[in-house]
């Protein structure tokens, strides 16, 4: 059965730590995958988030075969940029909770769009796993013809979260689009961050938002190229603990 946003992530306002797959070679990117998800780990954050950021299929492809031999003790989500059907595949493959979707609204012309949101609907449909999915995404074409408001919409009836972000990855994502997308999709509706969250935004924006991609600010650089400082994942879950307390 089908999890839901709730039951996948009791403790509420979960952070999902992204692995770029940075490497020269598929088995450095292997290992740094490994090591990063362990420190994440050791930071705090509640799943780890799989992108072919810097990697290929092939190298997600092996981070979950490393993940099914030794569990990782989280959550994984799955995220295949530019071939979300190849991500749909492996949610019936590995044991993965959540596939992200850049771009679930928006991005198309009305003719293709329609084409779009009949197969998202149908493999979503088979699939035993959440499906979180951007709408204004960074990087992402606007082409729909509708409103912020009308896309945002349609995306909440394709996806189980929404996820908002700024212009590009490390870019900060304005508290005011969080709130916009709030306002939108209401108080019980998944509302994700999924770029640029730092420690000293993060406690202003989950309190707005119910979960966060977090990959740049975790790095010992602060950018995407660097590579996981635990004491980076520290500080920032620091402050997403406070908001928890302040529901709890």
């Amino acid at each position: 059965m089908r999890p839901t946003f709730e039951t996948l992530f009791p403790a509420g306002k979960p952070v999902f730590g992204m692995l770029h797959l940075g490497g020269d070679t598929p088995r450095e990117r292997l290992d740094r995958a490994i090591t990063e998800t362990r420190d994440m780990i050791a930071g705090g954050v509640d799943a780890v988030l799989v992108e072919n950021y810097f990697g290929k299929p092939d190298d997600v492809v092996r981070v979950l075969e490393a993940f099914a031999a030794d569990p990782p003790g989280v959550v994984v989500g799955l995220n295949l940029l530019r071939d979300f059907r190849l991500g749909f595949e492996l949610l019936g493959v590995f044991d993965v909770a959540f596939l992200q979707i850049d771009s679930v609204c928006g991005h198309l012309p009305p003719d293709e769009d329609a084409d779009y949101a009949a197969e998202l609907e149908e493999l979503r449909a088979a699939a035993d796993a959440l499906v979180f999915g951007g709408v204004r995404f960074k990087y992402q074409p606007i082409k729909s013809g509708r409103s912020d408001d009308e896309d945002i919409g349609l995306g909440m009836e394709r996806v189980d979260a929404l996820v908002v972000t700024g212009e590009a990855t490390g870019q900060g994502t304005d508290n005011a689009k969080i709130q916009r997308f709030r306002d939108v999709v209401g108080p019980q509706y998944p509302l994700i961050v999924g770029a640029g969250m730092t420690a000293a935004t993060a406690a202003d924006q989950m309190r707005i938002a119910d979960g966060a991609v977090v990959g740049s600010y975790f790095k010992d650089t602060h950018k995407d190229t660097g590579i996981v400082d635990v004491a980076h994942v520290r500080e920032l879950m620091a402050e997403v603990r406070k908001v928890r307390l302040e529901r709890a």
